[in-house]
């Protein structure tokens, strides 16, 4: 006993006397329990690793799989129109070539518009710094300042070569798209097939499972998607409806930043918001008026629709906690730039989504939510156990 005592001391890289009849199975207990923190530590350095090294080929290959995340969201959209096609005796190639004919004139136009758009603004950008820098000069007056704050800052040239470049970085986009097209075109030919090769594959208890899963995942992804481009055009359309009632410059280019904006959650509705306001302010000289007026009421909108309108129509299944949105919207943001910012909340939905059909991760899903649904179930259970 006392051997074998020693032997496992130095195996565990410590004198040890054992004596007792039931040392050796209580040293090889901590033997066995050290090596399982030891793996612990190994997989999960190697999953930092891993996740570093996911990271940077997200980031190095942006042009491959960018292209590639938002034709798989815009399956999920257009999937089911493509299997409504199918089921009526549409061939699947001719479903799919007379949908991507839709969505690539709708892009097309879309680029255009806002194309034009962004350059109208260009055009007409020297007259409103004129205004800016007049309003500066006249509250630096009034207020009696010993300096000019503005004295100096040359930012006038530059933000109108920045609105130039953003005109063509639109156009490029569109431009670009023809890959998104290509990938598109590959999952939507594959979807209408995707059930049958799962009945193939599997046995048939768990082909009817992961069918279930994937059909229960694809339906809350969709209905998000499409949920969210609802909400965002009923914003565009109540900011151009009230930016054109109050006579604001370029109601329509507003309304067309506070559509795209709106997919990013808060910070993109205050950023969409700052643009008219500033116009608003500058627009009617030795007035603020006008911009005030303005402030209310596109805030007044996001206010009822992000408040209001969006809570009742997404429900309480797909809301996530302010914590997770904002390590996406960063994260995907410094990833993938403006773009990545976009698609951050329907990806981190999608991660919830995913988490929430399968099992073993209800837990995270749980956690990514905003907890109002349990907080409202914890009070409910107080008062009743306190009655």
């Amino acid at each position: 006993m006392r051997q074998a005592g020693r032997k496992l001391g130095a195996a565990s890289g410590k004198s040890v006397h054992c004596a007792e009849p039931g040392c050796v199975v209580v040293m090889s207990s901590m033997v066995e329990t050290k090596q399982m923190d030891r793996q612990k530590i190994v997989v999960a350095l190697l999953s930092v690793l891993a996740l570093v090294a996911v990271c940077a080929v997200l980031k190095a290959a942006q042009s491959v799989v960018l292209p590639l995340i938002i034709a798989w969201l815009l399956s999920y959209i257009l999937g089911p129109v493509v299997t409504a096609m199918t089921r009526r005796r549409i061939p699947t190639g001719l479903a799919v070539t007379l949908v991507l004919l839709l969505l690539l004139g709708i892009c097309y136009l879309g680029g255009l518009f806002l194309h034009a758009r962004v350059m109208s603004f260009y055009a007409a950008y020297p007259q409103y710094q004129d205004r800016v820098m007049a309003l500066f000069k006249t509250f630096t007056s009034r207020w009696d300042l010993p300096y000019d704050p503005l004295e100096g800052i040359n930012w006038g040239p530059w933000l109108g070569e920045r609105l130039k470049s953003t005109a063509g970085s639109l156009l490029s986009f569109t431009s670009k798209l023809i890959m998104v097209i290509i990938y598109l075109v590959f999952l939507l030919l594959g979807k209408p097939y995707f059930k049958y090769k799962l009945q193939k594959a599997f046995l048939e208890e768990r082909a009817s499972q992961l069918s279930a899963i994937i059909g229960s995942i694809s339906t809350e992804i969709g209905r998000y998607l499409f949920l969210q481009l609802l909400i965002s055009l009923v914003t565009g359309g109540c900011v151009w409806i009230a930016l054109s009632a109050l006579g604001v410059d370029f109601a329509i280019t507003w309304a067309a930043l506070a559509f795209f904006l709106n997919f990013i959650p808060t910070v993109g509705s205050l950023i969409a918001s700052i643009p008219p306001i500033l116009v608003a302010l500058v627009q009617v000289e030795g007035s603020i008026q006008l911009g005030v007026m303005t402030a209310i009421a596109l805030f007044s909108i996001q206010m009822a629709i992000g408040n209001g309108v969006t809570p009742k129509v997404m429900g309480e299944r797909l809301n996530l906690s302010p914590v997770v949105v904002l390590i996406s919207l960063v994260f995907w943001g410094w990833l993938w730039g403006i773009v990545g910012a976009l698609l951050s909340v329907p990806i981190a939905s999608t991660i919830k989504i995913v988490c929430e059909n399968i099992e073993g991760l209800k837990p995270i899903s749980t956690l990514m939510g905003s907890g109002k649904r349990f907080r409202k179930e914890a009070l409910v259970q107080a008062r009743s156990g306190s009655a």
